[in-house]
């Protein structure tokens, strides 16, 4: 059971400009704020699962989430990684099927839910919404295909460092190294490998210089022989 969080009003929320509702009318701003639902979620807890019914779609407030199917192995694959003022679970509302991956906090995290009506509703009647929609469907699309090419053509040790690298733009990073910590068994679960490969991967990129561990952050000393490792251009 999650507990009930107060979020802030959708029209002095600080994460909504970095959404697609950045731009919304204070009327649309208010019909969502009367029917929107806020939460807090605890790290590992689900925020939706697999298969279940999509009755609306999420939005992060605050914190960082994992969005993952499930293998025929029983194993994760993360396949999108989401961030304040991100919105999950929409292309499943949409077409009306079951949610078709499930989502789970990777560290505690405020999410609000829109019921789908009310979400469509506003859609039909802003034409601005309605094209970021079909440009973040566009977009994911692109990603997948992308990621599709990188799993079937890649080394594991290039997906590895392309991991690393997309979690430096993902979360940022400091002088303590990436601004996020990640399990091995979640960033193995990324880059579509056993654990175990993983481990021995990060200890060979500590060895060459290209990482160092500050305690359970992984911090990137040099990004450009990261790329090169990860068959990016620079």
């Amino acid at each position: 059971m999650t507990k009930k969080y107060i979020i802030p009003m959708c029209d002095s929320c600080e994460s909504r400009f970095d959404s697609i509702f950045a731009e919304l009318k204070p009327s649309d701003l208010a019909q969502i704020a009367q029917n929107k639902c806020g939460n807090i979620y605890k790290k590992d807890q689900i925020i939706f699962y697999e298969g279940h019914v999509a009755t609306g779609l999420y939005c992060i407030n605050k914190g960082r989430v994992k969005v993952y199917k499930m293998n025929h192995e029983g194993k994760q694959q993360i396949i999108r990684l989401a961030k304040e003022g991100d919105i999950i679970g929409y292309s499943s509302m949409i077409t009306g099927d079951a949610y078709s991956s499930s989502a789970e906090a990777l560290e505690d995290a405020l999410v609000c839910f829109i019921p789908k009506s009310v979400f469509l509703n506003i859609v039909q009647s802003n034409s601005d919404l309605f094209m970021k929609l079909i440009q973040l469907l566009s977009r994911d699309m692109k990603e997948t295909e992308n990621r599709f090419v990188t799993m079937a053509q890649n080394t594991v040790r290039e997906r590895l460092a392309e991991t690393l690298l997309m979690l430096k733009e993902f979360c940022g990073h400091d002088d303590f190294g990436l601004n996020i910590v990640m399990s091995r068994q979640d960033i193995a679960n990324i880059v579509g490998t056993s654990t175990e490969t993983t481990i021995r991967l990060l200890a060979d990129f500590k060895d060459e210089k290209l990482i160092d561990f500050i305690g359970k952050k992984i911090k990137i000393l040099n990004q450009r022989a990261l790329i090169k490792t990860a068959n990016l251009s620079d």
